[in-house]
């Protein structure tokens, strides 16, 4: 057992991570995930730090259905909001490591030698 994981470390010691940083499709994958993290990130963040400033006017303070107010329906729409953002991310995440472990085999088939 201990010699898998040794041999699966020595592995990992073999990658050349300057290589890696070098190549086009890396780069080109990594910055089209920091472009859909930094997207969910600053929609999330807009959108919950908008609840505390907008509880305390009189937006959301008005009548939206009945004694409910529009405060309760933006609540209810932040949570609705987090479910979707990590269905999104999670639908995501699978393309980013098919990339991610495309990356690696052009890396794998180029060579050291790069």
């Amino acid at each position: 057992m201990m010699d898998e994981k040794q041999s699966e470390s020595k592995k990992h010691d073999n990658i050349n991570y300057d290589v890696i940083d070098r190549m086009d499709s890396f780069n080109a994958f990594v910055k089209k995930k920091n472009t859909l993290l930094f997207g969910i990130t600053a929609a999330f963040l807009t959108f919950y730090i908008l609840l505390p400033i907008l509880a305390f006017t009189s937006v959301l303070q008005q009548q939206a259905i009945g004694s409910i107010t529009w405060v309760w329906v933006y609540s209810l729409a932040l949570f609705i909001m987090t479910i979707i953002l990590c269905m999104i991310y999670v639908k995501m995440a699978g393309k980013f490591d098919k990339e991610a472990a495309a990356v690696l085999a052009e890396y794998k088939k180029a060579g050291v030698s790069r």
